[in-house]
């Protein structure tokens, strides 16, 4: 279980990101966090592995305080969480298995990680999982020489490689089209179901809330707004979340 406990995330321009923010993930989950661009939704998902350090309050992860861990001790702690970038965050001049294999650099010792060697054991685990996300052909060419809806799936199969029990999904299909973004988000719902991995996931587009959502929560100007599922998100709360403006927009 992870329990985010009066998160507040203030940066040192005075800027509030995240204002006392509270609420529980049960193990398996696949929980959307939405909210308007600025609301906080990246500063909370990097603040969970401290990416970002947050200004006060707790994260509890499996009974363990992350905001409170050590250097050696959040090392552990990052093996277990995979994350996904909106800019995919590929080395573009290195080929894809290479950029696989980065997932497993907390597994390595500093000599071989500087070295860039991994295990027979850790090659065939990355062409596996390049195997399931469709791109086993893709693993000896550049990264850079992908569309897309590709790179964001080297990005998966990197998470994968940390065989992580919590993946945080930072806005994972917000510059891709919807058929790209449909496709994304299958392969992380495979990956919650089957894989039974707990994903925290910022989204934009309502109807892939309800489409892929198990649960959601809400962010406006850094404060938790709404918690519960996707379907009691009717116009009126739609309209607290993103202002009264705010028109739904469905995502083929």
């Amino acid at each position: 279980m992870l329990r985010v406990e009066h998160l507040t995330k203030i940066y040192p321009n005075g800027t509030t990101a995240l204002r006392d923010v509270s609420f529980e993930v049960n193990d398996g989950e696949f929980l959307a966090v939405i909210g308007l661009s600025g609301s906080g939704k990246s500063t909370l998902l990097r603040c969970i592995n401290r990416l970002i350090e947050p200004t006060s309050g707790r994260i509890i992860w499996n009974d363990l305080d992350v905001t409170a861990a050590p250097a050696s001790e959040l090392r552990n702690i990052r093996r277990q969480i995979g994350m996904i970038f909106q800019q995919f965050n590929l080395v573009k001049r290195s080929s894809v298995l290479t950029n696989v294999l980065a997932g497993r650099l907390g597994y390595n010792n500093p000599s071989q990680s500087l070295l860039n060697y991994f295990s027979p054991a850790d090659q065939k685990l990355a062409l596996e999982n390049l195997e399931q996300l469709g791109l086993a052909d893709k693993a000896h060419v550049r990264a850079d020489s992908l569309s897309g809806g590709q790179q964001q799936r080297v990005g998966i199969a990197r998470a994968l490689m940390q065989d992580p029990k919590l993946v945080l999904a930072d806005e994972p299909v917000a510059s891709l089209d919807p058929v790209l973004a449909h496709s994304i988000l299958k392969y992380l719902e495979q990956m919650n179901k089957e894989r039974k991995i707990t994903v925290l996931c910022s989204l934009h587009f309502l109807d892939l809330v309800h489409r892929y959502a198990t649960r959601a929560i809400a962010l406006k100007e850094g404060q938790l707004v709404f918690q519960g599922l996707p379907k009691e998100i009717d116009d009126a709360q739609f309209k607290a979340i993103y202002g009264q403006e705010a028109e739904r927009v469905t995502i083929i």
